[in-house]
């Protein structure tokens, strides 16, 4: 797949903390309960930690429960879906539409209208509170 937004290995890796980097480009996930947005409940923002794309807002997150952030909803056209037959399970995994960032997976089964899960590492994204 091609992106809008395009750096070499070496540029990702001096831009992202070794962890990023480990999520965002070789689709690693952070251990479940210990991401630093899992809990965040102030209104705001998260954007792609590798180009800043906003991809989900305070109004679509909501608790699963299940240790990552958790969004009913994404922004429109921020995530690219693509079938993830890894660990011999069929899941789908979520990219940043921009830069081809791994996120994570949506899931068929949220709480809301949407029927929705993303569940989304910490590492992947960075938040802005509204000011």
């Amino acid at each position: 797949m091609e992106f809008p937004v395009t750096q070499s290995e070496a540029q990702w890796r001096e831009q992202l903390t070794d962890d990023q980097f480990a999520v965002l480009r070789e689709a690693a996930t952070e251990p479940p309960f210990t991401g630093s947005l899992l809990h965040v409940n102030e209104e705001g923002r998260f954007d792609c930690a590798g180009c800043g794309a906003l991809l989900f807002t305070t109004e679509q997150k909501f608790d699963s429960g299940c240790g990552w952030p958790s969004f009913d909803d994404c922004v429109d056209g921020a995530i690219i879906e693509r079938p993830d037959h890894s660990f011999n399970m069929v899941r789908i995994e979520i990219l940043c539409a921009q830069c081809g960032g791994h996120l994570g997976h949506v899931f068929p089964d949220g709480p809301t209208s949407t029927g929705l899960r993303y569940c989304v590492n910490s590492l992947a994204m960075n938040f802005e509170a509204e000011a």
